[in-house]
């Protein structure tokens, strides 16, 4: 039986804003506490994590090993994959959670959350950035960015948002009648999907749908592992009820293929790859006549995003979010600066010589040696995605301007590659690299129309001074933009500030970071209450 406090007011959360970024300069505590963090777990690894099943460790036996990119010899932890037994009992055990979880009061639901969003700025920050940096290959600024501020903004602006969409109610009541809309969670689970390259995500993947109600069966990438058992024991640490997120690590075929064949399956939140999206969305099409009702498919998926630098723009501003866009977290972001068009004057007026100049001060190597800039690619197979491509690009006629070049004799290493081509529809100007790999396609000034012609992506970042070129660029690729930035860098969107997502083969544009994804995962039923009797069932018009 529940013992729910009785909702004896409206209650409003409390005013929230984006967590302060801290720098991490020498000598201050912040850098400390870090390093202090990163040498213990350093000193303690590998660790054993278990799957999490209705608030229990679940050893399966089967295990399998999260290496550290940038020391591929050495692992971060072992972690037990789930196998067909403890995913059955993860979504029996959810749906049975689903009930007294949904019918929590909301400042309940909201107050847990909030807790989690303290926990994470506070006592496992540190924690929770160190595993990012031995688990995932990011320095420490990228750790801060992801796993403390970002997975506490999407925490506090979830509660937020939840409180205003469910403030959302019909506006005209007919006399004698009142009206009112209730939000439900949807019926059934919630399979969430998180990848390796942002431990902030796999947190909201699964905390998003929670927040309103929902239950989640989360499978965390192989990648990532650690870190994301760590967001998990936070959850429970913050008073998220057993079984309400259940941790399976496993082989995706496996766990996945098992949740969707579910008739209970009610929703996919996911962000990975395109091809992976599109075959999970065919299966799901293929269970349709399983489902108890229709699913909700939400997907962040790849990206070939660009920069286009106009001869108006201003140099050293393009030339440094160039360098911080396709390099920063070694351009595996689904967001990272892949393809610049840059135009005669421009390229031939400083870019260049800039950008080279830039991106030839970066320096290499493991997140131990706090001035490194690039740290390792995640995994073997995409050193070699990567390697391949720049043969690709020069077997193409590209020109490899600066780097081209890899070390995987430790750790994953691909020194930061800039290539020139002449060809816009060359391997690297238009396949997804995921790694440290920059081409750049010099247009004449006079081409810039036909230039726009060849742009068709998810995403607009655009560098000019002259107004009248970035209306007309936005306006020209309209239905191609998910997002649009005037003069600054594609990564790094901002919870409450940036809603991030993209169309078209980049994904279902459900804007996380904003009310927008909160909607697909709630069940909208409309209630009418009438205080007055009918008198009479004819109509006015009936009578004589």
């Amino acid at each position: 039986m529940a013992a729910y406090t009785p909702q004896l007011a409206s209650f409003k959360a409390p005013a929230i804003d984006n967590e302060p970024m801290r720098s991490y300069a020498p000598g201050s505590t912040e850098r400390t506490g870090l390093m202090e963090a990163f040498a213990q777990m350093e000193k303690e690894l590998p660790f054993e994590v278990p799957c999490i099943v209705n608030g229990k460790e679940v050893k399966t036996g089967k295990l399998a090993k999260q290496a550290m990119p940038h020391d591929h010899a050495r692992h971060l932890c072992t972690y037990h994959e789930a196998d067909q037994a403890t995913v059955a009992a993860a979504i029996e055990g959810a749906l049975a959670a689903k009930k007294e979880w949904e019918a929590m009061p909301w400042n309940d639901r909201a107050a847990i959350f909030l807790k989690a969003a303290e926990l994470v700025s506070g006592k496992y920050r540190y924690q929770l950035m160190a595993a990012t940096m031995l688990g995932q290959g990011k320095n420490a600024w990228q750790a801060e960015i992801d796993a403390a501020a970002e997975m506490s903004d999407f925490f506090r602006f979830g509660v937020k948002y939840v409180e205003e969409l469910y403030a959302q109610q019909p506006s005209k009541n007919a006399p004698g009648a009142w009206n009112r809309v209730e939000y439900r969670a949807l019926e059934g689970f919630v399979l969430a999907i998180s990848p390796f390259n942002f431990t902030a995500i796999g947190g909201n993947l699964c905390g998003a749908p929670a927040l309103l109600g929902n239950v989640a069966v989360w499978k965390p990438s192989p990648g990532a592992v650690y870190a994301n058992y760590i967001t998990h024991k936070i959850f429970t640490e913050a008073g998220v009820p057993p079984g309400v997120i259940q941790f399976v690590p496993g082989p995706a075929e496996e766990v996945v293929g098992q949740a969707i064949s579910s008739p209970h399956f009610a929703a996919l939140h996911f962000t990975g790859s395109t091809f992976v999206f599109k075959s999970l969305w065919k299966s799901i099409a293929n269970n349709l006549d399983v489902y108890k009702s229709y699913p909700r498919i939400v997907g962040e998926t790849g990206g070939k995003n660009w920069h286009l630098v106009h001869s108006s723009a201003e140099i050293k501003n393009a030339v440094n979010q160039t360098v911080r866009g396709s390099l920063e977290y070694q351009g595996q972001k689904c967001s990272a600066l892949s393809r610049v068009y840059v135009s005669e004057t421009a390229w031939s007026g400083g870019f260049k010589e800039q950008l080279l100049a830039e991106v030839a001060k970066l320096k290499v190597g493991p997140a131990s040696d706090w001035t490194n800039f690039i740290g390792p690619v995640i995994h073997r197979a995409s050193y070699d995605k990567i390697m391949g491509y720049i043969k690709k690009a020069k077997d193409a006629g590209g020109e490899v301007l600066i780097g081209g070049s890899g070390d995987d004799s430790k750790g994953y290493f691909v020194q930061p590659t800039v290539i020139l081509t002449a060809d816009p529809e060359s391997p690297t100007m238009v396949d997804e690299v995921f790694g440290p790999v920059l081409t750049i396609y010099v247009y004449k000034d006079a081409d810039f129309e036909k230039t726009l012609d060849l742009i068709d992506n998810t995403s607009i970042y655009a560098f000019a001074s002259d107004r009248k070129v970035l209306l007309h660029a936005t306006n020209r690729l309209r239905n191609a933009a998910g997002n649009v930035y005037y003069n600054e860098k594609c990564t790094g969107a901002v919870v409450g500030q940036q809603p991030f997502g993209g169309a078209r083969a980049s994904g279902t544009n459900d804007k996380a970071g904003s009310i927008s994804i909160f909607y697909r995962f709630v069940s909208a039923r409309s209630i009418k209450e009438n205080f007055v009797g009918l008198e009479d069932y004819l109509y006015p018009s009936n009578l004589v």
